[in-house]
């Protein structure tokens, strides 16, 4: 008798955005959690480090028709890279094979201690969710910010790439719990990502893709369901959710001209 094949796992999330309100609790939340540090001086944006980044955009009318939204874009964790290679770009130019798509979570890991820095993968990633480091982690001990580190998630070194896991370390916790029960299947709730707990508003939902009882997986049958820049047919596994039709077009990234005559079409 042939053995049925089970599908893997398939982790992502959706963002509504209108029920986003920007007030970045999930940048500190990530940030907390994957003790991502933080500099002395954090002036210079280009070399500073936020996995989950928040980002402001209107849709370019003069008030009083004026609309806001905001972005929260973490890593995407891609399942190909446009070519029609099933693995992401960043995966494809690694050199060190730092970086590698897990076909039985869907997770885009990174191996700190192979990564040499040569930074193709920053490069290649379309949606800029990579990050360099410049300087060793400051977490200087005479002001406790020693005690704000997680046991779970390994400090990055200087010259390594780094990027948002889906608080992987969490779904290992989960796993080894549910070992503990001689249980085989994670419930829904036991592996969320820092940001999606945090989220006040909570408009970022997280779970399973391949499991219809999921919410997750219900959420992006949604007609109000997009990826960011989805023309590039990198099939992120991170979906955002919104009504406003300005808003969906501005994420796969029209350019000024296109987006006004867009605009003026659709009233």
């Amino acid at each position: 008798m042939k053995e049925k094949h089970v599908p893997g796992k398939r982790y992502g999330m959706i963002i509504d955005l209108d029920k986003c309100t920007g007030c970045g609790t999930c940048t500190i939340a990530c940030a907390a959690e994957n003790n991502v540090s933080v500099r002395s001086d954090e002036s210079d944006k280009e070399r500073s480090i936020t996995w989950m980044e928040l980002f402001k955009i209107t849709n370019g009318k003069e008030f009083p028709h004026t609309e806001v939204c905001y972005f929260p874009r973490p890593c995407m964790h891609c399942e190909e890279d446009g070519r029609g290679h099933h693995q992401p770009s960043c995966v494809s130019v690694c050199v060190a094979t730092a970086t590698k798509l897990d076909h039985n979570t869907g997770i885009v890991s990174q191996v700190y201690t192979r990564c040499i820095g040569c930074r193709y993968c920053q490069a290649a990633c379309p949606y800029k969710a990579r990050y360099f480091n410049w300087w060793d982690a400051y977490f200087p001990k005479g002001k406790g910010l020693e005690r704000y580190l997680s046991p779970e998630v390994s400090p990055r070194m200087r010259g390594v790439v780094e990027k948002c896991t889906f608080c992987h370390h969490r779904l290992m916790r989960a796993k080894n719990l549910a070992y503990a029960e001689e249980r085989r299947e994670l419930e829904e709730d036991e592996y969320i990502t820092a940001c999606a707990e945090a989220c006040p508003a909570q408009a970022i939902t997280f779970g399973d893709l391949n499991n219809p009882k999921h919410r997750v997986s219900q959420l992006i049958k949604s007609p109000y369901a997009f990826r960011l820049l989805e023309r590039l047919n990198t099939k992120p596994k991170v979906y955002y959710l919104s009504n406003k039709d300005w808003v969906r077009k501005l994420a796969d990234n029209y350019l000024p001209g296109e987006f006004e005559k867009i605009m003026k079409l659709s009233g």
